[in-house]
């Protein structure tokens, strides 16, 4: 039986601008096993986001391998990778990047919904990880009308809706105090519990004592911690 999810071998990106060539990740390699939480960090600038997004293939490196679920991404195409990433993995972002005019609910049901869900499975299912996130009473206000914490809850359960075999995270925490921190966090935690395998970049290295695997992004390497 295979647990690993996610490979990543001698991955580079380098971007070559017109007079000037810079290297933001050089060597890197990655196991990541189904069910793991890991998290990586490091300061800001040093390319932590640049390395998610080539993970969630967002993004494709300049250099080396990344095998995801078996397959290697970047052999595809960018519709076949869109395709892994809306059926495959889910995003959390620093800003939730919530549609202002729909409800909690609605926000959450919607990616369910484009990937040809029933209205009625999509809402059931939008309610009840609010319902575990616990802001199920939350679920017809406006992203306007609840606090940070509670939006970027709304924005994990909408990254769930499809289970996804990954969730990515970056800087999820990022604008928030520390208490709606921790209660975040605690949904994290409660992810992998369950049996999710989560990837969370950070700056913070508070952060790094829920993981159950650590990594410091430091001069374009990754070490583990």
């Amino acid at each position: 039986m295979n647990d690993m999810i996610l490979e990543v071998s001698n991955l580079g990106k380098t971007y070559f601008l017109e007079n000037e060539t810079i290297h933001v990740l050089q060597g890197i390699d990655l196991r990541v096993n189904k069910g793991s939480f890991v998290v990586i960090s490091g300061p800001s600038g040093s390319g932590k986001s640049t390395l998610l997004n080539i993970l969630g293939s967002l993004d494709r490196p300049t250099s080396g391998e990344v095998v995801f679920d078996s397959v290697d991404l970047f052999s595809h195409d960018d519709a076949c990778l869109s395709e892994t990433r809306n059926q495959k993995m889910g995003f959390v972002f620093q800003f939730h990047h919530l549609l202002a005019e729909f409800s909690c609910l609605e926000n959450v049901a919607l990616p369910a919904l484009v990937n040809g869900s029933s209205p009625s499975r999509a809402y059931q299912k939008a309610q009840d990880l609010l319902d575990t996130f616990d802001i199920g009473d939350k679920r017809n206000r406006l992203p306007d009308e609840i606090s940070g914490g509670e939006r970027q809850r709304v924005a994990i359960a909408r990254a769930m809706i499809n289970d996804p075999l990954i969730l990515f995270a970056d800087e999820p925490t990022g604008n928030l105090d520390e208490e709606n921190t921790n209660k975040l966090l605690d949904v994290f935690v409660g992810l992998k519990d369950d049996g999710r395998t989560v990837v969370l970049v950070s700056h913070s290295l508070d952060i790094a004592r829920v993981g159950t695997d650590v990594y410091k992004l430091k001069e374009r390497r990754l070490y583990a911690v």
